[in-house]
């Protein structure tokens, strides 16, 4: 049976290479796009370099509910089952943007995009089981700071220091999901991961932040998408990985503390019927 997997924020960086990686692998792959310039040019790419291999396209702005319920109804009727399922679309706002929704857009990208699709395809993942999900989260989740459950995705004003907060918070949000995610749900392993600084062109608010990026990725400071989307891929085709975990691909992280935050059973919990209740699921 031909093995089913969809990356989100495929359209360029470590989304893009891992879906090349899958599709190397023998998966039929549908990507999920914000642009769909990017979105057909990374397709087209793809089956350059893995020929023969089924990849699709599907556009959506995981900012906004109604494109999450739109492309996961897409999904729904294409794919009868979801073997993988990567979680990578994310963004870094240096300044306050509000979504569609009316919630703080790095947080509704970040995290209420992720979790929305991820419910709403729960059915099919089950049908593969054992299947994976794997959250791109990152070492950032140390900087969320102070947060209220009750205001995760409440807009505000912030730049560029602030932002570094908001992002940190989506990014311990991913974690907490994934962990809470694990104890719910049988026959899916749900792993999150930190894949290193990759210059992916997230920090695209910034003039000449994409190039800066391409130009450090030249030196051992910055990874290359390709080496960024090694460990994702690992998670997302090794069955020997342990549900609910978050591994990190930073030098030395396993000798700092673990965030209290993540030992927390309690917050988990209300964070995801938190986030439950802010999507309308």
């Amino acid at each position: 049976m031909e093995k089913i997997a969809i990356v989100t924020g495929a359209g360029s960086g470590i989304g893009r290479e891992i879906a090349r990686e899958l599709a190397r692998r023998g998966f039929r792959v549908g990507v999920v796009c914000r642009n769909p310039v990017r979105g057909r040019a990374a397709v087209a790419e793809i089956r350059r370099s893995a020929p023969g291999a089924e990849v699709e396209m599907f556009e959506a702005d995981l900012s906004v509910l109604a494109d999450v319920r739109e492309v996961a109804g897409r999904l729904r009727d294409r794919y009868g089952w979801i073997d993988v399922l990567v979680n990578n679309a994310g963004v870094h706002n240096l300044r306050a943007k509000v979504s569609a929704d009316g919630y703080d857009r790095m947080i509704a990208t970040n995290h209420l995009g992720p979790f929305l699709l991820t419910n709403l395809l729960l059915e099919r993942l089950e049908e593969a089981a054992p299947s994976r999900v794997v959250m791109i989260a990152s070492e950032m989740h140390r900087r969320a700071g102070r947060w209220d459950v009750a205001r995760l995705a409440e807009p505000g004003a912030y730049g560029p220091l602030g932002s570094v907060r908001v992002y940190g918070r989506s990014k311990l949000l991913n974690i907490l999901f994934a962990q809470e995610l694990a104890e719910r749900v049988k026959g899916v392993a749900v792993n999150a991961v930190c894949p290193g600084w990759v210059a992916t062109g997230l920090v695209r608010d910034v003039p000449g932040a994409e190039r800066a990026e391409r130009l450090m990725a030249r030196t051992p400071l910055v990874r290359t998408p390709a080496q960024g989307a090694r460990v994702p891929v690992r998670l997302a085709v090794e069955e020997r990985f342990e549900s609910g975990r978050f591994h990190s691909t930073i030098p030395g992280a396993r000798l700092l503390p673990v965030v209290a935050a993540r030992r927390d059973a309690g917050l988990r919990a209300a964070v995801w019927e938190r986030s439950a209740a802010l999507v309308r699921l």
